[in-house]
């Protein structure tokens, strides 16, 4: 695990060791379900979110776990306890106009024409973050307009590229030479001529929002979210959403259905004559 991860753990059990020892119980042979439950409740009545509360629970687990492993425990009292239910957090998103604000600029250096052959094919694809830094040349076929993408657990799948990503990567292509080290495979690159990291891709990202004046903030995913959002709400072929994401389950992309509503209930509430709300 990360120190990140190791830290917050160990403040997950440290918190939970001193609730215990205020409840005035003698040893950790007699927590209960009840006194995990009691801790849990504490710390939402102070305002921790579902998804801290269940990282701390995950840790109380492991902590029980590992003691029954080495024979100090009989039993696991978190192993039936269950945090709040987080609420379900639908994919932020750029609208097109947005998405077009964004894209459209005219590259003045070799830098900005990488940027711009990369934010495309992000959009144009719908690809991960690193899926897309992941690339090679070879993955690249100009000439058919389709790009081999290597997904989660190494799942391949082959994709279209649309016209405005595909003439992004031609002027890309034309002058990767002169960035790229000798004998490098990716098909982006940095400043140092080699594969460019996802960090410096959402860098990238952040320093075009700025200069082209979007304000707030976005991140490489949302380029994907709005992929999605954008062709289920063209086409409303969810089954085709899902191969182009490379989803293995098509309960994980009818999230986008959830998006597409919100977009029709917008667009009802602008322009039914019924639904308009006083000025």
């Amino acid at each position: 695990m990360s120190a990140h991860t190791v830290a917050a753990y160990m403040g997950d059990l440290e918190r939970f060791a001193e609730f215990v020892q205020r409840s005035g119980t003698s040893g950790w042979h007699d927590v209960t379900a009840t006194l995990v439950q009691s801790f849990v409740a504490l710390r939402h009545r102070q305002g921790i979110g579902p998804r801290s509360l269940q990282r701390t629970l995950s840790a109380i687990r492991a902590f029980f776990r590992y003691g029954m492993d080495q024979g100090s425990f009989s039993g696991n009292p978190a192993a039936g306890v269950r945090a709040p239910r987080a609420p379900a957090k639908l994919p932020e998103l750029l609208e097109v106009d947005r998405v077009g604000a964004l894209l459209d600029f005219d590259p003045e250096d070799l830098l900005a024409l990488r940027d711009r052959a990369m934010l495309e094919l992000l959009y144009s694809c719908g690809l991960r973050l690193s899926e897309l830094v992941g690339l090679d040349l070879k993955d690249l076929d100009l000439r058919d307009a389709m790009v081999e993408v290597t997904g989660k657990g190494g799942k391949g799948r082959r994709l279209p590229v649309g016209r405005y990503a595909l003439d992004a990567l031609n002027a890309w292509l034309a002058r990767r030479r002169e960035l790229a080290s000798p004998g490098e495979r990716a098909l982006f690159v940095s400043r140092l001529g080699r594969r460019i990291s996802r960090r410096s891709v959402a860098a990238r990202l952040d320093e075009w929002v700025r200069r082209r004046g979007l304000g707030g903030k976005v991140h490489p995913h949302m380029l994907r979210h709005s992929f999605a959002s954008h062709l289920l709400e063209s086409s409303g072929d969810l089954r085709a959403v899902q191969e182009l994401l490379g989803h293995s389950d098509i309960s994980t992309t009818q999230v986008y259905t959830h998006l597409d509503f919100q977009h029709l209930a917008r667009v009802y509430d602008r322009s039914h004559p019924r639904a308009r709300r006083r000025s």
